[in-house]
């Protein structure tokens, strides 16, 4: 815990994350124990206040991360969860090896998973329904008696409750009356609608009410349905005081409710502060540095973070935001961390331009022609293949030869050439040659690379860097084909997608040709001017 105005909120409303549990099981992930420390620091960061770690005796990388947390981690808003399972049918909690493995886990708090679908204990547990009842009285009875604070999480609690209300019922029942803090409904199946969330919960809720009147509800909703966001809300209306997420919604087959719309949701739209004053402005720093280290793409379009949230594209919206961005977006992005955009492309009209001008920072207000130009040559490249929604660093170099009147070059091309062969032993061989001008000098050189694309990189970086030391700093980190629709006959346009940075941007090219080469070369040129330009040189007049 912190003190002062960055003290998390108080334990009326649980955050509760189970992104190293729940949606490490996500297919794709494949989380080491120092993923899992480093995905831990980045949750704290933002100010959930449980994080659930894995199930320790179940597996040796859940049981290593609890042994390596107590040591190595130092959080200062959530507290670190332990997950498992109630006792054995016909055991004793005392007894029981998981349940000890989660005492000895050290974590502060257990969360149990129990069966609450009466078809699910007779076929899976195979026992009786009287003996499932028992063994979550008994193994939330147990971790109590060792001062661990308990959760108890109802599998399939919404098919069970349809199938069995009242058994199901006896099941919240039992835990609460055993000592849980909260039991959590889980929609395991991700079968539910809003709808029927929140009546449910809203009927378990005042059940709980005739024993207890401090008795919690939690909900834990996975989205085969694409409502699990909405049915977490949907049960917090109903009165659960306890949400269950992911970070980005990773989770299995299609993932769990996702964190960050969730708290957004909770923190802008309904008011109630669930994070420490201030961390709701991380939600998109977090949710990128989570998808860096699970080696996922950020989802472009995700809400709230998504680099696409806050995009505008449309003539008719940028014309409105001109006059006030709040007309097209429901709030303001630095509430959450992220910006807005405009994108560029055919459906440009005046605003646009102006606008991502100004992002930019060129003012353009003052000359319509210009800004007709721009729109003007925008829509004319789009129509040839270009796409500047996507290659900020290329609009860019195009407004300046409007605004300039002549394009930005640091190097002339003479030719370039690329050679690729077949060698023994079944191994390729990629050889490029570039003729150039700089800075007065004709400049020959030649490389070598893995493709003829990266042949050509590596032949233009040898040409230039002795006159353009600054260029030693670029980097490309991502490339993208697309075969465009042929007009005649097999032919056909290629557009390519070139992300560069120089280690603390990152900006994206395009280039359009017959082939993919020739249209790689566009991207690499615009690449290498924009990285000079960036760096603060004068180009050649």
């Amino acid at each position: 815990m912190t003190d002062g105005s960055t003290r998390h909120p108080d334990d009326s409303f649980h955050v509760f994350d189970t992104t190293l549990r729940d949606g490490a099981q996500r297919e794709g992930i494949n989380l080491t124990v120092a993923d899992k420390l480093t995905i831990a620091r980045h949750l704290d960061d933002f100010g959930v206040g449980f994080i659930e770690g894995g199930w320790p005796g179940a597996n040796p990388r859940d049981t290593e991360f609890f042994a390596r947390a107590a040591a190595e981690l130092d959080l200062k808003h959530a507290r670190l969860v332990a997950f498992g399972a109630t006792r054995r049918a016909g055991g004793n909690a005392a007894e029981d090896p998981q349940l000890a493995a989660l005492v000895d886990s050290g974590a502060p708090v257990i969360t149990l998973v129990a069966k609450s679908h009466d078809r699910h204990v007779e076929l899976a547990l195979r026992t009786t329904l009287e003996e499932n009842l028992e063994m979550v009285r008994d193994s939330v009875a147990y971790l109590r008696s060792r001062d661990r604070r308990v959760f108890v999480d109802c599998e399939h609690f919404f098919d069970g409750y349809r199938a069995n209300r009242e058994y199901a019922l006896a099941v919240v029942r039992t835990a609460h009356q055993a000592g849980a803090d909260v039991v959590v409904l889980c929609d395991t199946n991700g079968g539910m609608l809003p709808g029927g969330v929140r009546e449910i919960v809203a009927d378990v809720l005042a059940q709980c009410r005739t024993y207890s009147a401090g008795a919690r509800l939690g909900i834990h909703a996975q989205d085969d349905t694409g409502c699990a966001v909405a049915n977490t809300l949907a049960a917090v209306d109903a009165g659960a005081t306890h949400v269950q997420c992911t970070a980005n919604g990773y989770g299995e087959r299609v993932g769990n409710a996702n964190l960050f719309p969730v708290v957004g949701a909770l923190e802008i739209k309904y008011g109630r502060r669930v994070l420490p004053l201030g961390k709701l402005a991380e939600m998109t720093r977090i949710s990128h540095a989570i998808a860096e280290v699970v080696n996922l793409t950020p989802s472009t379009h995700q809400p709230y973070v998504g680099v696409s949230a806050f995009a505008h594209k449309a003539g008719l919206h940028a014309s409105a935001i001109k006059v006030d961005p709040d007309l097209y977006q429901h709030i303001d992005p630095e509430l959450v961390g992220n910006t807005m955009r405009m994108l560029v492309s055919d459906m440009a009209g005046r605003a646009s331009v102006e606008l991502k001008g100004r992002e930019l920072g060129y003012d353009l207000s003052a000359d319509r022609d210009l800004v007709g130009r721009v729109v003007a040559r925008v829509k004319a490249q789009e129509n040839l293949g270009f796409t500047y929604e996507a290659a900020d660093a290329s609009f860019e170099l195009l407004l300046r030869d409007e605004v300039n009147g002549n394009r930005d070059r640091f190097f002339t091309l003479e030719s370039w050439r690329t050679i690729s062969e077949q060698l023994a032993g079944g191994r390729a061989g990629d050889e490029a040659t570039v003729k150039l001008w700089a800075k007065g000098e004709r400049m020959i050189a030649t490389g070598e690379g893995n493709g003829p694309v990266d042949a050509l990189d590596k032949a233009l970086r040898a040409a230039l860097e002795r006159i353009y030391p600054q260029l030693a700093k670029l980097e490309l980190v991502d490339y993208k084909v697309r075969i465009l629709e042929g007009e005649h006959g097999t032919a056909s346009r290629t557009r390519v997608l070139v992300e560069s940075t120089d280690g603390s941007a990152t900006w994206s090219t395009v280039g359009v040709a017959d082939n993919v080469i020739a249209a790689s070369w566009l991207a690499l040129e615009d690449a290498y001017t924009y990285t000079l330009l960036k760096a603060g040189l004068t180009p050649e007049a």
